[in-house]
């Protein structure tokens, strides 16, 4: 039987010379020097490269005539202790085996840095930069996190529909599901598209949230959450916006809109404890990172350094104010009254944009915010109606550098308001018979919120765009991958 690979990071932890190991990975640089070969191999378990050294009294170093950047190997060795500085250990090739050639004329990864724009257009390879290696670690680390904190607080998890026959943010920017020929559809009397005759005998879209359907299951087993892909046709082509993108969305019996704020408050706290506590070298490299690519700015211009601006969270409670108080404090504001901001706060009722979120949390608290009771006009039909008739209980936490970063509510569960605010807004009582049967049967009071995983990727992970936090993005004109 062929010895069990060891991986590069459980080596590193705890080899010990002498010790006879298989490795398997890919060559990062390699150099030749006064006879003897250096491999830097990373298998994406760590930052960290092993340094492999090939003695020809060992290895005949032809077998890396056609070894370059990007190939794979397969290292049969032994550990010993590395006489330089920055590894406690190395491994001396006893046997080198070339399982995958790259053509050097060909292969876009070369040991330099490369743009992020650059790497975009090779999402396929960019996994195999520093870069992007700790940005997927990180990314796992979080996934994990997320379930484990709703797992130790006794919540289930729900997996909600991606293709849906409603709209949970009324805002119909949906990608349709069909089957029907796109050159040819069937026609009602009226010429228009017969989506009884599609595959669902309706039309169906890929949905926007798993709010409505997670309500449904909140309000039989008291906690619960969803965590998958959304989706939004919105043609934006911003720093902050996929048209494919995760949620984590949890609904809870029971909750009013304060304990809403705790939990979200919490969840939020203990992510970013347990991104400092499993992630650290990742973050120091893209903490390194963040500070060569701002160099440029001007020191005022400049973020807060990575690790910093996640302690910065972890010290400070959260600022709770109302909608109404902090359009007082934005209209009072300098950058309002000397015409700074892009979108001037005028009167009540404006919906905040990030430069007013970001002003609040990073100029005036100086630290993380939720903002509560908004006007009902510029929010969505579940959200539960305050008695002044014009707001609603909703809850936005907004963070620095990213804005609002989770958005929620308290639910409405009285049947009669929820009805009339979907008459008032369009919403189609016949397609959301079910949603109402819940305000029929047993209702609650019960709260939940939404928080976009990439939002939280970008403030983990100092990351400036949106597309370089998730795998493969999906954006207008790109669907590559």
């Amino acid at each position: 039987m062929r010895k069990e690979r060891i991986k590069i990071r459980e080596l590193l932890a705890g080899g010990v010379p002498g010790q006879q190991v298989v490795l398997g990975g890919w060559v990062r640089t390699k150099r030749i020097s006064k006879n003897v070969a250096f491999i830097a191999l990373n298998d994406g378990s760590t930052l960290q490269n092993l340094q492999v050294v090939v003695n020809p009294e060992l290895v005949d170093l032809s077998v890396l005539d056609e070894v370059y950047t990007g190939a794979s190997l397969r290292i049969d060795g032994r550990v010993v202790a590395s006489p330089g500085a920055g590894q406690a250990l190395e491994v001396e090739a006893l046997k080198v085996e070339l399982l995958g050639k790259a053509d050097p004329e060909h292969y876009p990864l070369q040991p330099k840095k490369h743009s992020l724009e650059f790497l975009r257009e090779i999402a396929h390879l960019r996994f195999r930069t520093n870069t992007f290696g700790a940005i997927t670690r990180v990314r796992h680390a979080m996934i994990f996190g997320i379930h484990k904190f709703f797992n130790d607080k006794g919540f289930l998890n729900i997996h909600s529909p991606i293709i849906t026959g409603s709209d949970a943010e009324g805002a119909g920017e949906m990608f349709r599901v069909s089957v029907l020929d796109a050159n040819n559809p069937p026609l009602t009397e009226e010429g228009k598209v017969d989506f009884s005759k599609d595959f669902f005998g309706k039309e169906t879209n890929l949905t926007v949230s798993g709010q409505l359907e997670a309500e449904l299951a909140a309000l039989a087993l008291g906690e619960v959450y969803t965590f998958g892909p959304t989706f939004r046709a919105e043609n934006s082509n911003t720093s902050r916006h996929l048209a494919e993108f995760w949620m984590i969305e949890p609904e809870m019996a029971f909750y009013d809109i304060h304990d809403n704020m705790d939990l979200a408050e919490e969840m939020l706290k203990y992510l970013v404890r347990y991104a400092l506590d499993h992630c650290m070298e990742d973050l120091l490299f893209l903490q390194s990172r963040q500070e060569d690519e701002e160099k440029q700015k001007k020191q005022e211009d400049r973020s807060m350094p990575l690790i910093e601006k996640l302690e910065f969270i972890l010290a400070h409670p959260f600022e709770r104010i109302t909608y109404t108080e902090a359009i007082e404090i934005l209209k009072e504001s300098k950058p309002n009254k000397n015409g700074k901001f892009q979108y001037p706060i005028e009167k009540w009722g404006a919906d905040l944009q990030s430069e007013h979120e970001r002003y609040l949390v990073e100029k005036h608290f100086k630290k993380p915010v939720i903002l509560t009771d908004y006007p009902k006009e510029i929010k969505a039909f579940y959200m539960k109606q305050n008695d002044d008739g014009v707001t609603v209980r909703a809850m936005d936490v907004l963070f620095p550098g990213i804005g609002e970063i989770i958005g929620g509510s308290q639910r409405e569960e009285r049947y009669d308001h929820l009805l009339a605010r979907m008459q008032q807004m369009g919403i189609p009582e016949k397609e959301m018979w079910w949603y109402l049967d819940t305000r029929r049967f047993g209702t609650v009071v019960h709260s939940g919120y939404g928080l976009g995983f990439e939002r939280l990727m970008l403030f983990i992970t100092g990351m400036g765009n949106i597309r370089d936090v998730i795998p493969f993005p999906r954006t207008p004109q790109n669907a590559e991958f």
